[in-house]
């Protein structure tokens, strides 16, 4: 997917890229695998405001992807690549040999026409998804299982790729793309190959209506309100940097700086070998 500039010839298009779309097939998704997304405005069934700078933006449907591919052993046939407005990786509309329809994530390199299949017997070629144990060590794969049948969940954003790098004693150890290698079991599924659209990372907003388009709100700064507002409101100019004795924090008192937001006795902690920042994990 390339990506298009343009001529700055106002201040908003200096920077501003976006998508050709020249790998969209498809316009119009299949109204039977879509459904109604309703706007919230980041407020929660009481109506009272949960999350901040949510509002407006262009109306969406939700898009269900097969995240589970339980058609094992059936071959299917890529009879188009959409566009999907809640994620940044492209659709893939598979035609089983049964005539039904499924929506998948775009591998990488998967056009119209291509076959793929899922289940055990599938073989380990780009866009099949099959057991973690049955895939050669050293391939990419994306949308991985965490526990077996429930569904893919890691690796699932445009351009994401993890390696596998080792089967043994019913856990198979996995490079994410931040750089944490964690044990995941050898019978959960994997899809071969990446993620498409991996030009995505290349786009720029370049103005604050394409923010507003996908439904985000501006939000005031902390050191920009009053005390009476925000924790790290009031001061005479850049008063406040959280160098000193004041600490930058949300507007409920929450650290932003250096607090760490995973909790010390997860129970997954066991399956991560090595941090994302490089760290080796001592699990007792």
């Amino acid at each position: 997917m390339p990506v298009k500039t343009f001529r700055p010839l106002t201040p908003s298009l200096r920077y501003l890229t976006v998508a050709d779309f020249s790998d969209i097939t498809k316009k119009k998704p299949e109204k039977k695998l879509t459904s109604t997304r309703k706007k919230t405005g980041g407020r929660n069934a009481y109506g009272r405001l949960t999350a901040r700078g949510i509002g407006g933006g262009h109306k969406q449907r939700i898009r269900h992807v097969d995240f589970k591919r339980e058609k094992h052993g059936i071959e299917a046939v890529v009879v188009a690549i959409e566009y999907d407005p809640g994620r940044s990786a492209r659709l893939a509309l598979l035609e089983y040999t049964d005539g039904e329809k499924r929506y998948i994530l775009a591998p990488k390199g998967v056009i119209i026409g291509s076959k793929l299949m899922g289940g055990p017997a599938a073989a380990p070629e780009m866009g099949n998804w099959l057991p973690l144990k049955q895939i050669p060590v050293g391939l990419e794969v994306h949308n991985i299982e965490l526990v077996p049948g429930r569904g893919s969940q890691m690796v699932r954003s445009a351009g994401g790729a993890a390696t596998l790098m080792s089967c043994d004693q019913g856990y198979a150890q996995i490079r994410l793309p931040s750089g944490e290698i964690r044990r995941v079991n050898e019978e959960c599924y994997a899809t071969v190959g990446a993620v498409g659209n991996s030009e995505h990372e290349k786009r720029v907003l370049g103005k604050a209506g394409r923010s507003r388009h996908l439904g985000r709100r501006p939000i005031t700064r902390g050191v920009a309100r009053n005390p009476v507002d925000h924790p790290n409101g009031g001061g005479a100019g850049k008063s406040k940097g959280g160098g000193g004795w004041q600490q930058l924090t949300s507007p409920w008192g929450l650290l932003a700086k250096g607090y760490k937001t995973r909790h010390k006795k997860k129970g997954s902690n066991k399956f991560i070998l090595v941090r994302r920042d490089g760290r080796p994990v001592k699990n007792k």
